[in-house]
């Protein structure tokens, strides 16, 4: 799988990289309160000391034209796929450690399905606002590869999101299609069969390998 750059002119269709915001201050705040596990990845929506910074309420001001936003967390060691998920509204991520993104265009679903192939991949170095757009189907970072290696270092990433993104899933009854792949709040869920997310009730609608940059 051949890797891009962010700063390339094939990541225009899911995002951009967004400028002028200092963000040393919440890096460094992400690195000394927050753990990286080596072995898994975990997530935490909002992160209160996070938030209170100054540039959260940028984010929420300029980046979200106002609209309230949560910022918290994804850290931890990934290679994989496993899923794909999508947003009523952009994600910011913000890596302090260099990582890949896996993402695909949510345009290509059909009836909930889409295969592995449409997944490309896109090198984002450490400091990088990345805002990834609503129509981009994304999940957890992936760790940076330099050559053919694969870093063993794993990556503490910002994640900013509208409030609320990601909490409980309401309780609803299925209206649309696209009802049963919502998996929590403001969060819509394709799995690939071989992922825990599938086994644990995910829809397993992505056909094809399930993307390993390990190998």
């Amino acid at each position: 799988m051949k890797i891009k750059s962010v700063f390339g002119s094939s990541f225009v269709r899911y995002g951009k990289v967004l400028t002028g915001y200092d963000v040393k201050e919440l890096l460094e705040k992400l690195n000394s309160s927050t753990e990286k596990p080596l072995d898994k990845v975990i997530y935490e929506p909002g992160d209160s000391s996070l938030e209170s910074l100054s540039v959260a309420k940028q984010f929420s001001v300029n980046a979200y034209g106002g609209m309230p936003v949560q910022v918290g967390y994804c850290n931890g060691s990934n290679t994989k796929l496993n899923c794909l998920e999508w947003h009523r509204g952009s994600e910011l991520n913000i890596p302090a450690d260099d990582i890949v993104l896996l993402l695909a265009p949510l345009q290509s679903v059909k009836k909930g399905r889409i295969s592995s192939k449409e997944v490309e991949a896109f090198y984002v170095p450490a400091g990088t606002v990345v805002q990834i757009y609503e129509t981009s189907l994304h999940y957890a970072p992936c760790n940076a590869v330099k050559g053919k290696e694969v870093s063993k270092d794993g990556f503490r990433v910002i994640v900013v999101l509208p409030k609320g993104t990601n909490l409980a899933k309401p309780e609803l009854k299925e209206i649309d299609a696209e009802d049963k792949l919502l998996w929590a709040a403001n969060k819509w869920l394709i799995a690939h069969p071989s992922s825990s997310e599938a086994k644990a009730g995910a829809f397993a609608g992505i056909s094809g390998a399930n993307i390993d940059l390990s190998k």
